[in-house]
């Protein structure tokens, strides 16, 4: 090695290595020992020890970088313990050295720190030998990070920057590694990025590896599975007295019988004008009372004889349920119908009734009757519930393209009808974030209410499919023996993504609970609707796609799964349902679990896993609800405008909420032969009572002209669909 010289004439220093690597020359540089280099080299800076066995690890650092590392070996003479044995580390091999120069090193150390991992006798026994050389004074013990202690690095750790492992205390790059590893060995290595952040958080916030790896194992600690808390406001609303309605002799009775005066957001309603029929969009949170603003506003048109009641729901089960809703309700006052559409096989209309007072309907089942020209008489009110579902992909321009249809089928029917008083539309949601921009595309009243009753505590919990279980349980146990100040005991809602899953979860509870979904007859889900609201049930099991229906007094809701089916929920579909947890008549506050498997889909479709969901939905806002069109979708909807209202569909596509690119929807149709002019052919027909989209219908017809077996068609329809 040769020594430059600068221009001063004073020896430059060569650099030293700091991956703990050093040559022979960079310790003898560093100790003074070779090249006659005076007292006055530069401080070392600290010295580091920490004992390994009999022997003891020592780190060698200038300003924060480690220089070498090298293994220390005491042994006790006359004169009390001294260095005899020091070894220079080298990766796997040691190059031994001079004891002496132990010493000279001390000497030029700015410190000399030994870890609190070492033990009593040992640091007693690094003190005495420094004493000897008057070096005791720049010694000290220090609590340290007990796995860079191990790998010779220098870690000082304090109360503030310690995380606990243990017994021991170890240091935030440290921990997060120990973490990392404890991910992979519990199973959820593959947690994301958002879940991952998290769990590091509360690891640096609450300073104890331990409690995080528990909460992996799905242990409970509220402390650390609390996410937010969603608090309680109030809107001061005067509330409109039932006696001062003014409506049918027949609903003005049977209000007067349930209620004294009205909730917040029917109030708003009604002086907004409700009963003068205007056209409304009611946005209030779950279990506000919106959705007897439209029964109302409709019942109060039907009993005038204004018109019937088309009351419109996204799925066949919420159909079913409110249909059998009505009937108990309103039988007595009118005649219910429902019309939930038809299957890609057969239509048999069963139970519908096209003359009943009220029908109750899926947006499908409406929009079949008018591409199939069913008349259904004079339209009263529409009531869209769930009206948000205008901006789901692949739903909402199907409800964008019904709206239009229904309309303009209801205008043509004034234009004939001197004595058709027209229709008052109520649209209907508990989550809209763009409720004004809505309700104008909509040319509707927007009656906004945002009063949270209760407050709402969030909790993430981590857990596989089995141990789920085992979580659940637990917390409704807990739910079920803790009395509100109002004297009701807390009750349970668990969403899940299957029928199988409600029922295997309900048998497993160990508190009385009932599975409840669209798969159980009209009797059975009446019963478990009785013992919840008698406090027989400690919980209900039930799938994602009931949550618009399920009305359960529940102070807490689970989530078993963030899937609907085999889709994660949306934003939307995900605060409608932690919105069930607390009412304001029963409960103190609304609690929320959010149970989460790391690295797991429900289906292969599925782009993410459940915790990557999981933090994107608890973070998420309120989407804007906004209708797009891909060309499948435009092509679909201006085929099933053609079918509804032939040279009007230009008209009818500009009245949709989306832009419908016209012009290159009809030059498609055309191409493909599913219109001749303004007229569906026998083939468009098909397609549009059928909702099909251009792709499957293509599918379908190649497939009839191969000969293929109805299955392999079905198939074939699948597949496409899944890709």
């Amino acid at each position: 090695m040769f020594v430059a010289r600068a221009s001063s004439g004073h020896a430059v220093r060569p650099t030293l290595p700091v991956d703990g690597r050093p040559d022979s020359e960079s310790l003898k540089y560093a100790t003074g020992l070779s090249y006659g280099v005076s007292k006055q080299v530069q401080d070392v800076g600290t010295i580091f020890c920490h004992q390994t066995g009999e022997e003891y690890l020592v780190a060698v650092e200038r300003d924060g970088k480690r220089l070498f590392r090298a293994k220390l070996g005491l042994s006790e003479t006359s004169a009390g313990p001294r260095p005899a044995k020091f070894r220079l580390k080298q990766g796997s091999s040691e190059e031994p050295r001079q004891p002496d120069e132990f010493v000279e090193l001390a000497r030029r150390a700015n410190r000399i720190r030994i870890s609190e991992q070492t033990s009593r006798t040992a640091r007693e026994e690094l003190l005495e030998m420094l004493a000897g050389y008057q070096l005791e004074g720049k010694a000290k013990a220090v609590r340290t990070c007990r796995y860079c202690a191990s790998a010779g690095r220098y870690s000082p750790v304090t109360t503030e920057t310690a995380i606990k492992d243990d017994t021991d205390w170890i240091c935030t790059d440290c921990a997060r590694q120990e973490l990392e590893r404890q991910l992979t060995y519990t199973g959820a290595g593959e947690v994301t990025g958002a879940a991952k952040e998290r769990l590091e958080e509360l690891m640096l916030e609450v300073q104890d590896l331990q409690r995080i790896v528990n909460l992996l194992q799905g242990r409970l600690d509220p402390d650390l599975t609390k996410f937010d808390t969603i608090s309680a406001t109030v809107d001061e609303v005067d509330p409109v007295r039932v006696d001062s309605l003014n409506t049918h002799p027949g609903l003005q009775n049977l209000l007067e019988d349930r209620f004294e005066t009205l909730l917040p957001v029917q109030s708003l309603a009604v002086e907004n004008g409700l009963f003068d029929g205007d056209d409304q969009l009611v946005v209030s949170a779950t279990a506000t009372g919106k959705t007897l603003v439209g029964e109302m506003a409709g019942l109060n048109r039907v009993l005038n004889g204004k018109g019937k009641l088309l009351f419109l729901v996204p799925l066949v089960a919420l159909a079913n349920q409110k249909y059998e809703d009505f009937r108990d309700e309103y039988g007595h006052l009118v005649d219910v119908s429902i019309r939930v559409g038809a299957s890609r096989i057969n239509d048999d209309g069963n139970r519908f009734d096209p003359n009943a007072d009220v029908i109750v309907g899926t947006y499908e089942g409406i929009d079949h009757a008018l591409r199939t020209g069913k008349e259904m008489g004079d339209i009263g009110t529409v009531v869209i519930d769930e009206v948000h579902t205008l901006k789901e992909d692949d739903r909402g321009h199907r409800l964008d393209g019904l709206i239009s249809r229904l309309k303009y089928t209801c205008e043509q029917r004034a234009k004939s009808r001197d004595d058709y008083q027209g229709v008052q539309w109520v649209y209907l949601s508990a989550t809209v974030g763009n409720p004004k921009q809505l309700g104008a595309a909509l040319e509707a009243t927007l009656v906004e209410f945002e009063e949270r009753p209760v407050p709402i505590e969030r909790h993430v919990s981590f857990a596989d499919g089995r141990e789920k279980v085992r979580v659940e349980n637990k917390l409704v146990r807990r739910e079920f023996d803790t009395e509100s100040s109002k004297g009701y005991r807390g009750q349970t809602i668990i969403f899940t993504n299957s029928r199988r899953r409600c029922h295997e979860i309900s048998r497993k509870l160990e508190y009385a609970s009932a599975p409840y979904h669209a798969g159980l007859d009209y009797k059975r889900r009446k019963q478990v609707e009785r013992q919840f609201g008698d406090q027989e049930l400690a919980a209900v099991v039930t799938t994602a796609a009931l949550a618009a229906g399920v009305d359960f007094p529940a102070s807490q809701v689970i989530f078993d799964s963030l899937a609907m089916g085999i889709e994660w929920l949306s934003v939307q579909e995900f605060h409608q349902m932690l919105g069930r947890a607390g009412r304001p008549d029963y409960h103190d506050e609304g609690k929320v679990y959010v149970l989460v498997e790391p690295d797991c889909a429900y289906h292969n479709s599925m782009e993410m896993t459940e915790d990557e969901v999981a933090f994107t939905l608890l973070k998420g806002e309120m989407e804007s609800v906004m209708t797009h069109y891909d060309e499948a979708a435009a092509i679909e909807e201006t085929l099933a405008n053609i079918t509804v209202g032939g040279k009007a569909a230009k008209s009818l596509n500009d009245r949709m909420l989306g832009e419908v690119p016209t012009k290159h929807a009809i030059g498609k149709l055309l191409e493909y032969e599913f219109i001749d002019g303004f007229e569906p052919t026998p083939l468009g027909r098909v397609i549009t009572e059928h909702f099909l989209e251009p792709g499957e219908a293509f599918a379908i017809v190649d497939a009839i002209r191969k000969g293929a077996h109805p299955y392999e068609l079905i198939a074939e329809i699948e597949l496409r669909e899944e890709m």
